[in-house]
């Protein structure tokens, strides 16, 4: 009788359920880039293009619309107001994440308390967060504006995602380094300055890119609390509300390539963190204080 020989290219061994996974993983990549990828293709389509294919020529017409006033949304002021509030989010949401993950470390009364407090803004309702803000601020007799309302509305939002990757990254933290550093005698300060923050940063520079992209694309608690003056959300959800061309494409586009230059940035950041400190303590410090 004889007998079969085994193969041993592994690629003959795989099951039918690998190709059927192979099959969806990929469908799910076409879902998810397929749509993204016909943006940035018609956002340089011709000045006598439309919105569908197919393409009318290449042109840089739309992004230039963008910029030119007398438009129906005005895009560039929308867009450094979304940078300064999204900015100003990321800021605070790193130094309160950094200080609770720290603070929670101890026990103290209340901790559960306050802990379910931060995080119940979570499984609320977005719009109903922004419109009780909203209705807050005016039963105060206070405006609703973009440093004010909206700020404490999307703080909602980032805090309770900073504050959980934060206690992700302060649980893995060896506290031997804090003792070694007090038995050589530094102070709280530099304890924190010199040991505790630097080996924190990796953690704390994804929590501030994080909050960042949240609060640059978040739309429903801003909605309400923003006041008179729009961040880049509400000018886009305009533009689609009153008429649609090439111009929403390209400002995806930009968008898009502003996500990626933090994302590039923190990379990098993170990757000269690693470099320094692979040549010693000392040079770590000096990339936290870079950084």
């Amino acid at each position: 009788m004889a007998v079969k020989p085994v193969s041993s290219n592994p690629i003959d061994a795989r099951p039918w359920t690998y190709y059927v996974l192979a099959t969806l993983f990929t469908a799910y990549l076409m879902f998810l880039y397929g749509p993204m990828i016909v943006i940035y293709v018609l956002s340089f389509q011709g000045p006598e293009g439309g919105v569908t294919f197919p393409m009318v020529g290449w042109s840089l017409e739309w992004f230039r619309d963008i910029a030119r006033q007398g438009q129906m949304a005005d895009i560039p002021p929308a867009f450094r107001r979304s940078i300064s509030l999204a900015f100003l989010v990321s800021l605070l949401t790193v130094c309160m994440s950094v200080a609770g993950a720290l603070a929670f470390r101890r026990q103290f009364p209340g901790a559960s308390i306050v802990f379910y407090v931060v995080i119940a803004s979570l499984v609320m309702p977005s719009l109903l967060v922004g419109f009780g803000i909203g209705l807050g601020f005016q039963f105060v007799g206070l405006q609703p504006s973009l440093f004010t309302s909206a700020l404490g509305a999307q703080l909602t939002w980032t805090l309770p995602f900073g504050l959980l990757a934060m206690f992700a990254v302060v649980n893995r933290f060896n506290r031997a380094w804090e003792e070694a550093a007090t038995d050589l005698g530094a102070t709280s300060f530099q304890r924190l300055r010199y040991v505790t923050l630097p080996i924190l940063l990796p953690g704390i520079l994804g929590v501030a890119i994080s909050a960042f992209t949240l609060s640059y694309d978040e739309y429903a608690r801003t909605t309400l609390t923003i006041g008179s003056h729009n961040t880049l959300p509400l000018e886009i959800y305009a533009l689609i509300s009153s008429a649609t061309s090439p111009t929403l494409f390209a400002i995806g586009t930009l968008t898009t390539l502003v996500s990626l230059m933090l994302i590039v940035l923190a990379l990098a950041l993170v990757w000269n963190l690693n470099r320094k400190r692979r040549a010693g303590p000392g040079a770590v410090v000096d990339a936290f204080e870079e950084a």
